[in-house]
Protein backbone atom coordinates (compact mmCIF):
# COMPACT_ATOMS: atom_id res chain seq x y z
CA UNK A 1 0.00 0.00 0.00
CA UNK A 2 1.37 3.31 -0.88
CA UNK A 3 2.16 5.89 2.01
CA UNK A 4 -0.90 8.00 0.85
CA UNK A 5 -3.80 5.73 0.77
CA UNK A 6 -5.37 4.89 3.96
CA UNK A 7 -9.31 5.87 5.00
CA UNK A 8 -9.08 9.32 6.77
CA UNK A 9 -12.14 10.29 7.58
CA UNK A 10 -13.39 13.49 5.23
CA UNK A 11 -12.57 17.16 6.16
CA UNK A 12 -15.01 19.54 7.79
CA UNK A 13 -16.10 23.11 8.55
CA UNK A 14 -16.76 24.87 11.52
CA UNK A 15 -19.56 27.12 11.95
CA UNK A 16 -17.42 29.82 13.01
CA UNK A 17 -16.79 30.64 9.31
CA UNK A 18 -19.99 31.77 8.13
CA UNK A 19 -22.27 34.29 9.34
CA UNK A 20 -26.17 34.38 9.74
CA UNK A 21 -28.69 31.99 11.60
CA UNK A 22 -27.58 28.48 12.13
CA UNK A 23 -29.60 26.72 8.98
CA UNK A 24 -28.26 28.66 6.35
CA UNK A 25 -24.73 27.67 7.74
CA UNK A 26 -25.74 24.31 8.15
CA UNK A 27 -27.43 24.38 4.38
CA UNK A 28 -24.12 26.28 2.68
CA UNK A 29 -22.01 23.48 4.42
CA UNK A 30 -24.10 20.57 3.62
CA UNK A 31 -24.30 22.08 -0.56
CA UNK A 32 -20.84 22.46 -0.70
CA UNK A 33 -20.03 19.01 -0.45
CA UNK A 34 -19.10 18.41 3.10
CA UNK A 35 -20.70 15.76 5.37
CA UNK A 36 -19.59 17.18 8.66
CA UNK A 37 -19.35 19.92 10.92
CA UNK A 38 -17.94 21.26 14.09
CA UNK A 39 -20.26 23.35 16.16
CA UNK A 40 -19.86 25.67 19.01
CA UNK A 41 -22.16 25.82 22.09
CA UNK A 42 -23.47 29.07 21.23
CA UNK A 43 -24.83 27.51 17.61
CA UNK A 44 -27.40 25.90 20.00
CA UNK A 45 -28.20 28.27 23.06
CA UNK A 46 -28.05 31.69 20.40
CA UNK A 47 -31.14 29.63 18.20
CA UNK A 48 -34.08 32.04 18.14
CA UNK A 49 -36.16 28.51 19.73
CA UNK A 50 -34.13 27.43 22.15
CA UNK A 51 -30.98 24.83 22.28
CA UNK A 52 -33.58 21.53 21.24
CA UNK A 53 -34.68 23.26 17.98
CA UNK A 54 -30.87 24.08 17.20
CA UNK A 55 -30.13 20.35 17.80
CA UNK A 56 -32.91 19.36 16.00
CA UNK A 57 -31.74 21.41 12.66
CA UNK A 58 -28.60 19.78 13.03
CA UNK A 59 -30.10 16.28 13.05
CA UNK A 60 -32.37 17.53 9.90
CA UNK A 61 -29.34 18.75 7.78
CA UNK A 62 -28.02 15.36 7.72
CA UNK A 63 -24.37 16.54 8.70
CA UNK A 64 -22.15 14.25 11.11
CA UNK A 65 -20.89 16.66 13.92
CA UNK A 66 -17.17 16.52 13.86
CA UNK A 67 -17.17 18.00 17.47
CA UNK A 68 -18.41 20.00 19.94
CA UNK A 69 -16.33 23.26 21.43
CA UNK A 70 -15.41 24.81 23.75
CA UNK A 71 -15.35 24.59 27.44
CA UNK A 72 -12.36 27.22 28.29
CA UNK A 73 -10.46 27.50 31.78
CA UNK A 74 -11.39 24.02 33.05
CA UNK A 75 -8.67 22.84 34.81
CA UNK A 76 -6.40 24.03 37.76
CA UNK A 77 -8.97 25.44 39.62
CA UNK A 78 -10.36 25.29 43.14
CA UNK A 79 -12.60 26.01 45.83
CA UNK A 80 -15.97 27.77 44.32
CA UNK A 81 -14.62 28.26 40.99
CA UNK A 82 -13.73 24.81 40.21
CA UNK A 83 -17.25 24.13 41.38
CA UNK A 84 -18.37 26.62 38.47
CA UNK A 85 -16.66 25.08 35.96
CA UNK A 86 -18.13 21.61 36.39
CA UNK A 87 -21.38 23.08 36.34
CA UNK A 88 -20.59 24.98 33.10
CA UNK A 89 -19.20 21.46 31.79
CA UNK A 90 -22.14 19.65 32.63
CA UNK A 91 -24.05 21.80 30.53
CA UNK A 92 -21.98 21.86 27.82
CA UNK A 93 -21.60 17.86 28.10
CA UNK A 94 -25.67 17.81 27.85
CA UNK A 95 -25.95 19.41 24.90
CA UNK A 96 -23.11 17.59 23.49
CA UNK A 97 -24.88 14.03 24.34
CA UNK A 98 -28.05 15.51 22.68
CA UNK A 99 -25.88 16.39 19.13
CA UNK A 100 -25.02 12.70 19.16
CA UNK A 101 -21.70 13.89 19.36
CA UNK A 102 -18.95 11.80 20.70
CA UNK A 103 -16.47 14.68 21.04
CA UNK A 104 -15.85 17.43 23.07
CA UNK A 105 -13.22 20.40 22.92
CA UNK A 106 -11.84 21.48 26.19
CA UNK A 107 -8.51 24.20 25.79
CA UNK A 108 -5.80 24.86 28.13
CA UNK A 109 -6.48 27.27 30.85
CA UNK A 110 -5.92 31.13 30.96
CA UNK A 111 -6.81 31.84 34.30
CA UNK A 112 -4.62 33.75 36.47
CA UNK A 113 -6.48 31.91 39.45
CA UNK A 114 -5.54 28.64 38.21
CA UNK A 115 -2.86 26.71 39.82
CA UNK A 116 -0.25 25.49 36.98
CA UNK A 117 0.69 22.86 39.58
CA UNK A 118 0.88 19.11 37.48
CA UNK A 119 -0.81 16.91 39.98
CA UNK A 120 -3.94 19.50 39.86
CA UNK A 121 -4.64 19.68 36.04
CA UNK A 122 -3.77 15.82 35.57
CA UNK A 123 -6.72 15.57 38.63
CA UNK A 124 -9.06 18.34 37.30
CA UNK A 125 -8.75 16.87 33.61
CA UNK A 126 -9.83 13.06 34.86
CA UNK A 127 -12.56 14.14 36.52
CA UNK A 128 -13.78 15.72 33.39
CA UNK A 129 -13.42 12.48 31.50
CA UNK A 130 -15.33 10.97 33.99
CA UNK A 131 -18.25 12.83 33.81
CA UNK A 132 -18.12 12.53 29.98
CA UNK A 133 -17.68 8.56 29.98
CA UNK A 134 -21.74 8.38 30.82
CA UNK A 135 -22.13 9.78 27.48
CA UNK A 136 -20.10 8.21 25.21
CA UNK A 137 -18.04 11.77 24.69
CA UNK A 138 -14.15 11.65 24.38
CA UNK A 139 -12.56 14.88 25.26
CA UNK A 140 -10.19 16.27 22.89
CA UNK A 141 -7.68 18.63 25.74
CA UNK A 142 -6.09 21.37 23.11
CA UNK A 143 -2.99 23.65 23.81
CA UNK A 144 -3.55 27.15 23.47
CA UNK A 145 -0.47 28.89 22.67
CA UNK A 146 -0.98 32.03 24.95
CA UNK A 147 -2.14 29.41 27.84
CA UNK A 148 -1.20 30.01 31.22
CA UNK A 149 0.46 27.03 31.78
CA UNK A 150 -0.20 24.69 28.90
CA UNK A 151 0.80 26.13 25.52
CA UNK A 152 2.10 23.94 23.32
CA UNK A 153 0.82 20.00 22.51
CA UNK A 154 3.76 18.34 23.92
CA UNK A 155 2.68 19.83 27.31
CA UNK A 156 -0.63 18.83 26.93
CA UNK A 157 -0.12 15.07 25.72
CA UNK A 158 2.08 15.07 28.97
CA UNK A 159 -0.90 15.86 31.25
CA UNK A 160 -2.87 13.45 29.57
CA UNK A 161 -0.95 10.91 29.57
CA UNK A 162 -0.64 11.57 33.31
CA UNK A 163 -4.29 11.57 33.36
CA UNK A 164 -4.69 8.06 32.20
CA UNK A 165 -8.34 7.86 30.75
CA UNK A 166 -9.77 6.29 27.66
CA UNK A 167 -11.61 8.69 26.80
CA UNK A 168 -9.14 11.40 27.56
CA UNK A 169 -6.82 12.69 24.18
CA UNK A 170 -5.66 15.33 21.97
CA UNK A 171 -7.05 18.38 20.42
CA UNK A 172 -4.67 18.82 18.02
CA UNK A 173 -4.93 22.96 16.19
CA UNK A 174 -2.04 23.49 13.67
CA UNK A 175 -2.49 27.05 14.20
CA UNK A 176 -1.14 27.02 18.07
CA UNK A 177 1.15 24.68 16.54
CA UNK A 178 2.58 27.56 13.67
CA UNK A 179 2.27 30.45 16.41
CA UNK A 180 5.06 28.49 18.45
CA UNK A 181 7.13 26.73 16.36
CA UNK A 182 6.90 23.97 18.11
CA UNK A 183 9.26 21.10 15.57
CA UNK A 184 6.67 18.78 13.58
CA UNK A 185 9.15 16.14 14.92
CA UNK A 186 7.22 16.39 18.54
CA UNK A 187 4.80 14.53 16.88
CA UNK A 188 6.45 11.38 16.75
CA UNK A 189 5.48 10.95 20.83
CA UNK A 190 1.88 11.19 19.80
CA UNK A 191 -0.27 7.92 19.77
CA UNK A 192 -2.25 8.63 17.00
CA UNK A 193 -5.01 6.80 18.27
CA UNK A 194 -4.98 9.05 21.02
CA UNK A 195 -5.52 12.41 18.89
CA UNK A 196 -9.57 12.92 18.72
CA UNK A 197 -9.49 15.95 17.05
CA UNK A 198 -7.13 17.70 14.07
CA UNK A 199 -8.26 20.88 13.30
CA UNK A 200 -6.55 22.86 10.65
CA UNK A 201 -6.25 26.77 9.73
CA UNK A 202 -3.40 28.99 7.58
CA UNK A 203 -2.55 32.67 8.03
CA UNK A 204 -0.94 35.10 6.57
CA UNK A 205 2.39 36.22 7.68
CA UNK A 206 4.97 34.32 8.94
CA UNK A 207 5.84 35.95 12.08
CA UNK A 208 3.90 36.81 15.05
CA UNK A 209 5.76 39.18 17.40
CA UNK A 210 3.32 38.98 20.70
CA UNK A 211 1.46 37.26 22.19
CA UNK A 212 -1.54 40.01 21.84
CA UNK A 213 -0.85 39.61 17.68
CA UNK A 214 -1.10 35.97 18.50
CA UNK A 215 -4.74 35.92 20.01
CA UNK A 216 -5.88 38.81 17.64
CA UNK A 217 -4.38 36.75 14.58
CA UNK A 218 -6.05 33.59 15.94
CA UNK A 219 -9.66 35.07 16.13
CA UNK A 220 -10.00 37.31 13.70
CA UNK A 221 -7.64 36.45 10.59
CA UNK A 222 -7.07 32.74 10.36
CA UNK A 223 -7.37 31.49 6.50
CA UNK A 224 -8.18 28.19 5.10
CA UNK A 225 -5.76 25.88 4.07
CA UNK A 226 -3.49 26.94 1.01
CA UNK A 227 -5.06 30.35 1.14
CA UNK A 228 -2.13 31.46 3.41
CA UNK A 229 1.54 31.48 3.78
CA UNK A 230 2.27 27.96 5.37
CA UNK A 231 0.75 25.20 2.93
CA UNK A 232 4.21 24.02 2.65
CA UNK A 233 4.11 23.46 6.44
CA UNK A 234 0.01 22.17 6.46
CA UNK A 235 1.20 19.60 3.23
CA UNK A 236 3.75 18.31 5.60
CA UNK A 237 1.36 18.47 8.80
CA UNK A 238 -1.30 16.59 7.13
CA UNK A 239 0.88 14.32 5.78
CA UNK A 240 3.11 13.39 9.43
CA UNK A 241 -0.33 12.85 10.88
CA UNK A 242 -1.12 10.31 7.86
CA UNK A 243 2.13 8.36 7.90
CA UNK A 244 2.18 8.09 11.28
CA UNK A 245 -1.08 6.09 11.08
CA UNK A 246 -4.02 8.86 12.54
CA UNK A 247 -7.60 8.37 10.88
CA UNK A 248 -9.63 10.84 12.33
CA UNK A 249 -11.56 13.65 11.73
CA UNK A 250 -9.96 17.10 10.40
CA UNK A 251 -12.14 20.31 10.61
CA UNK A 252 -11.05 23.90 9.25
CA UNK A 253 -10.88 26.08 12.90
CA UNK A 254 -10.90 28.53 10.68
CA UNK A 255 -11.97 32.78 12.39
CA UNK A 256 -11.89 34.95 9.93
CA UNK A 257 -14.06 38.37 10.51
CA UNK A 258 -13.86 38.95 6.34
CA UNK A 259 -15.54 35.90 5.95
CA UNK A 260 -18.40 36.94 8.33
CA UNK A 261 -18.63 39.67 5.60
CA UNK A 262 -19.27 37.58 2.65
CA UNK A 263 -21.77 34.71 1.10
CA UNK A 264 -22.18 32.01 3.03
CA UNK A 265 -21.98 29.82 -0.24
CA UNK A 266 -19.17 31.60 -1.51
CA UNK A 267 -16.84 31.22 2.04
CA UNK A 268 -18.17 27.41 2.19
CA UNK A 269 -16.22 27.34 -1.99
CA UNK A 270 -13.20 28.42 0.04
CA UNK A 271 -13.60 25.76 2.33
CA UNK A 272 -14.07 23.46 -0.56
CA UNK A 273 -10.66 23.88 -2.41
CA UNK A 274 -8.76 23.06 0.69
CA UNK A 275 -10.60 20.00 1.40
CA UNK A 276 -9.81 19.05 -2.29
CA UNK A 277 -6.16 20.33 -2.26
CA UNK A 278 -5.32 17.97 1.00
CA UNK A 279 -7.38 15.47 0.32
CA UNK A 280 -6.36 14.88 -3.39
CA UNK A 281 -3.25 17.30 -4.00
CA UNK A 282 -1.60 16.50 -0.47
CA UNK A 283 -2.64 13.10 0.15
CA UNK A 284 -3.39 12.04 -3.20
CA UNK A 285 -6.86 10.20 -2.63
CA UNK A 286 -10.02 11.60 -3.48
CA UNK A 287 -12.23 12.75 0.05
CA UNK A 288 -14.38 9.97 0.94
CA UNK A 289 -18.79 11.02 1.34
CA UNK A 290 -21.10 8.97 1.77
CA UNK A 291 -21.67 7.26 -1.59
CA UNK A 292 -19.37 9.33 -3.44
CA UNK A 293 -15.89 9.77 -4.42
CA UNK A 294 -15.47 13.15 -5.03
CA UNK A 295 -16.86 16.28 -3.23
CA UNK A 296 -19.95 17.62 -4.96
CA UNK A 297 -19.43 20.09 -7.45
Amino acid sequence: MSQFEGNIDDFGMDTISLAGPLKGKLDAIRDAGFSQVMLLARDLVQHPNGWQAAVQEVKDSGLRVTGFQVLRDFEGLSGHLHEYKIDIAKSMLEMCHALGCGVMLACSSTSTHATGETSALVRDLRKLAMLAIPMNIKIAFEALSWGRTINEFPQAWDIISQADMPNLGLGFDSFHMFATKTPLDELEMLDPDKIFLVQLADFMWNEIKTVEERISTARTFRVFPGEGVHSEALAELTLKLHQMGYRGDYSFEVFNDDYQQMPLATVAQRARRSALWLGEGVLRRSVPLPNQIRLRR
